[in-house]
């Protein structure tokens, strides 16, 4: 049985991970962003209310963050602008946000973050809210941006 020898396997995986480090260094996606999920789509009588996880990945806080936002219909056609406002997000927490669309939720096949109108907080970086920005979706509607 041939056995490595352990004198060199130590340092070459030291020398590789050290190599990673300064990959994720330099990935842009690894800068402090906002990040928002579409996390649900609930029908509530007749109009549907979309439940957003927003998260601040910057060191400081955002006083308000406000983003004009587009629906589509099932036919991919704009259906509604708007401007939903995020409030608060304290730096490094989870906040949920809720806002209701009179229509249903079959009717919305997508919702596009334009870009964000308000951004405001003490040394917060101008477009702290929308550079970088991350979206994801848990619902049958796709969220882009």
């Amino acid at each position: 049985m041939i056995r490595p020898n352990m004198k060199w396997v130590a340092p070459a995986a030291v020398m590789l991970a050290g190599l990673g480090g300064a990959a994720l260094a330099d990935d842009p996606a690894a800068a402090p962003a906002v990040s928002i999920e579409l996390s649900a789509a609930e029908q509530v009588g007749e109009a549907c209310l979309l439940s957003f996880v927003a998260q601040n990945g910057h060191a400081q806080d955002i006083a308000q963050a406000v983003y004009e936002t587009v629906l589509f219909d099932e036919n991919g056609q704009v259906a509604r602008l708007t401007l939903l406002d995020f409030q608060d997000l304290p730096a490094g927490r989870m906040r949920v946000r809720q806002f209701q669309f009179a229509r249903s939720c079959s009717a919305i096949s997508r919702v596009l973050i334009n870009g964000a109108t308000t951004c405001t907080g003490e040394a917060l970086a101008e477009g702290a809210c929308s550079r970088n920005l991350s979206l994801t979706s848990r619902t049958d509607q796709e969220l882009i941006g």
